[in-house]
């Protein structure tokens, strides 16, 4: 009241044109900390969403990364994930720049948010490096599993060839096997032809003798026939048996081609009882002596050593398993077989 009076004394009144500065300052200020508030609840939106374009964005990334390990399964490829990647950070770094535009004007009072959008551009910046590491690995991925795809080409290729070729081969083996058991057979059955007139002609030339048997595709002839007990000479009877047996195999070579390969297989056997001598040691020289013997008396008549085969058994291929003096003497024997070579 003083200050009014003494201002109406002078006649000059202030006060108003204070309080009307005083208001516009205050309104001023209230405009600012609304315009700060508005300002911080887009900026907390904003960093919202960026928050949730990142979570996006990682789990495309781990999306991106699941793909790649189940290439054949995803239903997307990779290709789509990248461009779609691509489109996301384009569109998160323009919302950037334009909302960086916006608070640029803002002055010391947007300094928070000038400092959230900094934030938010470095992790940005972050993801992108991130992403760039991703596209090389992606790419690296690509070329190695290109590289696989070609080597499994031409393996496959290499292998349909080996196995075309397989096949071919295959059929060749068994028409050749083919030929060649038709042309066994048709041997087998010229031998066996001749094995059957040499069997018949030498049953003429040695008549019904008991001591000369037919046992299956053999002659077996007793060895009293050829030697003494105990002795690899042959006797005179024998050596005349032997002329017989030498001329049906001179006969014989004349018949059978000459690309049939036979020969006249000798076997010597002995009976069970051993010998011990200084010429036969055991049953195996006796034996094996004995079929030498004969096979070199038909070569002496003129039987081509080609066409002969000695052979000794022993006492260990007995046709008799009784020890008695019947089955001893039949066990001593040498066996003729016409055979292929």
């Amino acid at each position: 009241m003083a200050l009014a009076r003494i201002s109406r004394a002078r006649g000059v009144d202030y006060w108003p044109g204070f309080v009307d500065a005083l208001s516009t300052l205050i309104l001023g200020i209230i405009f600012l900390l609304s315009v700060f508030v508005i300002v911080q609840f887009f900026l907390s939106q904003e960093v919202t969403g960026k928050d949730t374009a990142l979570t996006r964005l990682n789990a495309q990334i781990a999306q991106l990364t699941e793909l790649l390990s189940l290439e054949r399964t995803g239903k997307l490829t990779v290709e789509e994930q990248l461009i779609q990647m691509r489109a996301n950070l384009t569109a998160t770094e323009g919302e950037r720049d334009r909302y960086k535009g916006l608070y640029e004007g803002l002055g010391s009072g947007a300094a928070t948010a000038q400092g959230k959008v900094t934030e938010l551009a470095t992790a940005l910046d972050a993801e992108k490096r991130i992403v760039a590491r991703t596209l090389a690995q992606v790419e690296v991925l690509n070329q190695q599993i290109s590289a696989l795809r070609r080597q499994l080409g031409a393996v496959q290729e290499a292998l349909d060839i080996s196995e075309k070729k397989e096949k071919e081969a295959q059929v060749r083996i068994d028409e050749l096997g083919s030929k060649l058991n038709v042309a066994l057979a048709q041997r087998v059955q010229e031998l066996s032809r001749y094995r059957s007139d040499f069997f018949g002609r030498l049953r003429t030339i040695l008549g019904n003798r008991p001591d000369v048997r037919i046992v299956g595709d053999r002659f077996v002839f007793q060895s009293e026939v050829f030697y003494d007990a105990g002795q690899a000479v042959l006797k005179p009877e024998g050596r005349a048996e032997l002329d017989k047996i030498a001329s049906a195999l001179l006969d014989l070579d004349k018949q059978i081609p000459s690309d049939i390969g036979w020969v006249m297989r000798v076997d010597g056997h002995t009976d069970v009882r051993p010998i011990a001598t200084a010429q036969f040691p055991s049953n195996w020289e006796l034996s094996s002596a004995r079929a030498i013997a004969v096979v070199q008396y038909l070569i002496g008549k003129g039987v081509s050593p080609q066409r002969l085969v000695a052979a000794g058994f022993g006492e260990f291929q007995p046709l008799e398993a009784e020890r008695t003096e019947e089955a001893f003497r039949r066990n001593r024997r040498i066996e003729l077989k016409l055979t292929e070579r």
